[in-house]
């Protein structure tokens, strides 16, 4: 089987792929800085390294030793952080994301799977649902360097043949997501609710998203190793769900009637955001099986045993 190397595999998404890649045969090399991820979620059967993206020598010594075939670069900085040092930001996702690229051209990795957001490089929807053909109008940090990271790739695949695919995230939700971090409304209003605390609506309950499960996003990054063009392909469910509509799935699944309390919106956040997921359909033969009841149901189980 193919050693895999996974940048930011101590994270959310990174540690569950890391799981999977494990749990079907591969052999996985994990790169983090753990500045947010956390080393209790590498698996133990992973060689771990404690290295930051942005440290071109110390990265290139982990590929010459391990010899990757793949590279899933999934290391980065997180939106809220962005909005308090796009410095910072800038630094991970655009210099941390060009150390990556260069590497694997220098040690001929076969291809590198890119994990991109979105909504946050969108902007606000010019039309729904969001095709990957709509115009780039980041309204934060984090979606303008996230985004430039796909155009790196798109440049080193035109001029020197790198073979990549980039996966625009939706919403993710799901085991591991750290309510402190990521900011995601479903970890954060879990987490509310199994504190018998009011969770807190950052708007008036409408804006809509397009939550995708993890173990769902998990899968497409393992098809994408194979399968799909050089291009941005959508890891979403086609559905338009209303932050007042995850709060009342939260409360039957839970069986909790707690209330909740109006803060003030986000910077950057649109009012809607659902995603076409036509393209990956057809090139990647993927489509999202958990419905966000049962991943709601999934991720709450999980929280529990962390709060015990």
């Amino acid at each position: 089987m193919d050693k895999l190397l996974v940048t930011g595999g101590a994270g959310f998404i990174g540690s569950n792929l890391v799981d999977r890649l494990i749990g079907i045969g591969y052999e996985v090399v994990v790169v983090d800085n753990l500045l947010t991820g956390n080393k209790k979620n590498v698996n133990s059967k992973a060689i771990f390294y404690k290295e930051d993206v942005r440290n071109l020598e110390g990265l290139d010594k982990i590929f010459e030793k391990e010899k990757p075939r793949y590279v899933f670069h999934l290391a980065a900085g997180y939106l809220v952080q962005s909005l308090e040092n796009p410095q910072r930001d800038a630094e991970i996702n655009i210099i941390g994301t060009i150390n990556v690229i260069e590497l694997c051209l220098k040690h001929k990795v076969k291809r590198i799977v890119y994990s991109n957001s979105g909504g946050a490089s969108y902007g606000e929807p010019l039309e729904i649902p969001l095709k990957e053909d709509h115009p780039i109008n980041p309204l934060t940090p984090y979606g303008a360097s996230k985004y430039a990271g796909e155009m790196y790739l798109y440049m080193y695949n035109k001029n020197q043949g790198l073979d990549y695919v980039s996966l625009r995230y939706s919403n993710i939700y799901g085991p591991r997501q750290n309510p402190k971090l990521e900011g995601g409304v479903i970890s954060v209003f879990l987490k509310a609710f199994l504190e018998n605390e009011k969770p807190i609506m950052r708007s008036d309950g409408t804006p809509t998203r397009d939550y995708a499960y993890v173990g769902d996003v998990v899968e497409a990054n393992i098809l994408a190793m194979k399968k799909g063009k050089p291009r941005g392909y959508h890891v979403a469910t086609g559905i338009e769900t209303s932050v007042v509509e995850i709060y009342k799935i939260m409360k039957e699944v839970l069986g909790k009637e707690i209330g909740y309390t109006l803060g003030s919106p986000r910077v950057g956040d649109p009012q809607r955001a659902v995603f076409d997921i036509t393209s990956i359909k057809q090139d990647l033969g993927w489509k999202p099986k958990t419905s966000l009841r049962e991943g709601i149901k999934l991720t709450a189980e999980w929280m529990k045993e962390e709060l015990k």
